[in-house]
């Protein structure tokens, strides 16, 4: 059984962070099908120790969740280390994971996400400093192979990150040039699933369905895999993944009708959440990934994406077919960013060297939620 320090994590999956998508409502969406681990939204830790409400909002989780767990990210050891400490005393957080992997060029630009681990010694710092004041609470590292093929750094922050007393990482196979484009390279788990010697290696890219997680594990060696794009519009997705890796066969795919409750019911837990106007606005961006493969008009598509209460959605959805059976071709079915490659935007100089234990303040300063 795969563990994360005192967490166990049975199956092997864990809910990938994503911005705008994982918040409370869509976790507890997602462990209605099955365990596992499911990890927040990324928050920012300078806006958690200056006290900022909305980050601080984010930290906070329903009563009864658990393992209670969030993604922090920051580039200073010292504020990361405050804000873990606040994690830790006041949201009492079971585990931490930390954010090198993100791939955008606001965040980039300032060295920080997928290129801060070519700063070795700061990436030290940073993952020392955060295991110090977490204590007996896990922390876990997330990150690319590197900045582009030129650049490659996995290798070297795994290693630095298990040294440094990290409880797990997990390795999005791409480089942050690719974004989200071509292929994950799983080749890469196996390499860093042998290099690492004493904590968990879990892999991430291209799990749309239970097969590939199996298939990922059985090529790699990894211990267990991270699951992103795959889940959007198919919370059902931790479900096939609970059956496949227990050995029991897979339930039938939902019909139409039993996607459309599904809807109502993540559209509900949102308006519960965070009140109606807000939560059927954040659910707006779904339907596109529930409809994926079906056959659904574009008047119905735009009408569910300008969707204005959950009563609206249930009358929208009340007129569709409810016995289309579930299109096979959309389980890998592209959900979510697919964009890329693109040069990684970088501060002058950043790659001239690996050295330096800090970078400028507006590395800080970016926005919980990604």
């Amino acid at each position: 059984m795969l563990r994360i320090g005192p967490i166990p994590v049975d199956p092997p999956v864990v809910l990938a962070p994503m911005a705008g998508i994982t918040n409370a409502p869509f976790r507890r969406l997602c462990r209605e099908y099955g365990a596992g681990l499911y990890v927040s939204e990324m928050i920012g830790a300078r806006g958690l120790v200056e006290g900022d409400e909305k980050t601080r909002a984010m930290a906070r989780f329903a009563p009864d969740e658990t393992p209670r767990s969030i993604q922090l990210y920051g580039t200073d050891p010292g504020s990361l280390g405050e804000a873990v400490a606040y994690l830790a005393d006041v949201e009492q957080v079971d585990h931490i994971d930390m954010n090198f992997g993100c791939p955008m060029g606001k965040v980039t630009r300032h060295g920080g996400g997928a290129a801060l681990p070519w700063k070795k010694d700061l990436f030290r710092a940073i993952v020392r400093a955060a295991v110090a004041s977490a204590g007996e609470i896990p922390v876990t590292v997330k990150f690319r192979k590197g900045i582009d093929d030129d650049h490659l750094t996995y290798l070297d922050t795994g290693l630095a990150a298990e040294e440094e007393g990290a409880a797990a990482v997990a390795l999005h196979a791409r480089t942050a040039r690719q974004l989200y484009s071509g292929e994950a390279d799983w080749e890469a788990i196996a390499r860093l699933k042998e290099t690492i010697s004493t904590i968990p290696v879990l892999g991430n890219g291209d799990i749309w369905t239970a097969a590939d997680a199996v298939r990922m594990m059985a090529e790699t060696g990894c211990d267990g895999v991270v699951v992103g794009r795959g889940c959007l519009g198919r919370p059902w997705l931790f479900r096939d993944l609970a059956d496949e890796m227990s050995g029991r066969p897979l339930r039938t795919a939902p019909t139409s009708g039993e996607v459309a409750r599904i809807m109502v019911r993540h559209a509900r837990l949102l308006a519960d959440h965070f009140g109606e106007r807000v939560g059927v606005s954040l659910f707006r961006k779904h339907p596109s990934w529930y409809l994926k493969g079906f056959p659904a008009g574009p008047q119905m598509r735009d009408a569910l994406a300008r969707v204005e209460s959950v009563d609206h959605l249930e009358t929208l959805l009340s007129g569709w077919d409810q016995d289309i059976p579930f299109p096979e071709e959309a389980n890998h079915m592209v959900r979510g960013h697919s964009h890329g490659p693109r040069p990684v935007r970088l501060p002058h100089g950043f790659l001239d060297h690996r050295e330096g234990d800090r970078l400028g303040a507006e590395a800080e300063q970016v926005v919980s939620g990604g």
